[in-house]
């Protein structure tokens, strides 16, 4: 078999960071979209560029020996048999879609390798990715599969931040990607069947859960504290650099990190130390901060049905502060201001989720939604 990556999802994350990674490691990358023109174009160059935007100046990093598959069953079901590991980018929602054509090759890979295990990195932001994966590839295989011993489900911690792309910058090249200097990939240790791969960026963890949560209940929700907090003082403003120089959205958003910090280390005591949490959270504003990345305030608030989730940024922390009896007050404020959020994009519009969601509140179906779950 080649040293290969089959990568689902050739979007903003995958070629950014996984492609990226493991190209400068020395694998083939091929990704698999629907997209008919990305794959043309991947296949046409077989390369493609990642922007790194920084203060100091952008640097273009090239990832090449890249190609593309339309993401049929066909296709998809001879690239599982051969590929040396996998990745997932797509977004929880497509995640499960995905699932019955990777079994197939899963079981195509058994029959001409036999017990040759593969690992798949689950690059989603979402929690308990693993059991969710495990649970979908239960209605597809066949329970005399050996799915435990020869497929590997590595959740990940990411936290690479990759602005949207205006219409502009995507006519210069429709491959180029923007990203930000950060790029350490965690991952679940535990999770692999193979060995881990010697890519440099990955940082195993032996308890992922602790680092999900990290990524979500700090630098999710100080993200999204910062936009919505910095969108009601700012209505105007685009960029999350413009509303973060405003004292008062830095110090408040601060302050909700590190609330819910304090409930991370109650969970975790064994995995984080305070001063360590403080770091990161000062780590993360200062990114939170980079100029040349233009992170917008729409792209971090926008789609507030997800992030407003029982088990996302907000509630999750919340949850947990209350679990061990913490106080959530700057947590449960900091949602507030989700509510009157009204940010737009390049083109003056808002997100439809967004319109949606607002048109549920004024009708009381969510909130009728919430009080009849408790």
């Amino acid at each position: 078999m080649n040293k290969s990556i089959l990568v689902f999802g050739g979007g903003k994350i995958g070629r950014s960071f996984i492609g990226q990674l493991f190209s400068r490691a020395g694998y083939e990358v091929v990704f698999s979209d629907v997209d008919k023109a990305l794959v043309d174009e991947l296949n046409r160059r077989h390369s493609y560029p990642v922007i790194i935007k920084s203060d100091s100046g952008d640097e273009t990093l090239t990832v090449s020996n890249v190609r593309a598959i339309y993401g049929s069953e066909e296709n998809v079901v001879g690239e599982v048999a051969k590929a040396s590991i996998i990745a997932t980018s797509v977004g929880k929602n497509v995640l499960g879609k995905i699932i019955p054509s990777i079994a197939k090759g899963l079981l195509r890979r058994y029959e001409l390798y036999g017990d040759a295990p593969i690992d798949i990195i689950i690059a989603e932001n979402m929690r308990e990715a693993a059991a969710f994966m495990r649970s979908q590839f239960a209605l597809t295989l066949p329970p005399e599969f050996p799915f435990d011993s020869l497929t590997g489900l590595v959740e990940t911690s990411i936290g690479k931040m990759v602005p949207l792309m205006t219409a502009e910058d995507l006519s210069k090249d429709p491959l180029a990607v923007f990203a930000e200097p950060y790029n350490t990939l965690i991952v679940d240790r535990k999770g692999f069947r193979a060995s881990i791969p010697d890519v440099k960026g990955l940082a195993a963890k032996d308890n992922i859960a602790a680092w999900v949560d990290r990524k979500s209940f700090i630098h999710n929700l100080g993200h999204a504290t910062a936009a919505y907090f910095g969108n009601y003082r700012y209505p105007a403003a685009v960029y999350m650099y413009e509303v973060l120089q405003d004292a008062e959205v830095y110090a408040f958003t601060h302050s909700v990190m590190l609330q819910a910090a304090d409930a991370l280390l109650a969970e975790y005591p064994s995995d984080f130390t305070m001063p360590e949490l403080e770091a990161h959270i000062d780590d993360l504003l200062e990114r939170f901060q980079n100029r040349a990345l233009k992170d917008t305030v729409y792209r971090v608030g926008q789609d507030r049905p997800r992030k407003l989730a029982p088990d996302d940024r907000f509630m999750g922390a919340i949850r947990l502060a209350e679990k061990h009896s913490l106080p959530c007050n700057l947590i449960v404020e900091a949602m507030h201001y989700a509510f009157t959020f009204s940010a737009t994009d390049e083109n003056g519009m808002r997100s439809a989720a967004d319109i949606r969601f607002d048109e549920e509140i004024s009708n009381g179906e969510r909130l009728n939604g919430a009080r009849s779950n408790g």
